[in-house]
């Protein structure tokens, strides 16, 4: 696929996609022959991987640490597991931290109600 039909299905638009590939985050982006992006199926997985993350609030410095892992499969499987975890342990704590924000805002609403 290429650029523009990855932003497409994605969401992510194509600055982000390029921006994402210069940090580490989605790396192996072939080129065809006249030097244009072309995402393969794993690409596609990454990128639905880090699109998810990204939007629950995982940070990118975690995700790109977890990514340079990756490629080097079972040997790096403890250490990323750790990122993940430490990522879940922090996606915990803000989700209740929401959770308390929304209990309160909804007080505050009840007690505007007519």
């Amino acid at each position: 696929m290429k650029i523009k039909e990855v932003s497409a299905v994605s969401g992510l638009s194509a600055d982000t996609l390029r921006y994402y590939e210069r940090i580490g985050l989605i790396h192996d982006v072939g080129r065809d022959k006249n030097g244009i992006r072309d995402y393969t199926d794993e690409n596609m997985n990454n990128i639905a991987f880090i699109k998810c993350m990204r939007d629950a609030g995982v940070s990118i410095e975690g995700l790109i640490e977890y990514m340079k892992l990756y490629p080097q499969g079972d040997a790096t499987k403890d250490a990323r597991r750790n990122i993940l975890l430490a990522e879940r342990q922090r996606l915990t704590e803000r989700m209740e931290q929401m959770q308390t924000a929304l209990e309160r805002l909804d007080y505050k609403l009840s007690l505007l109600q007519k």
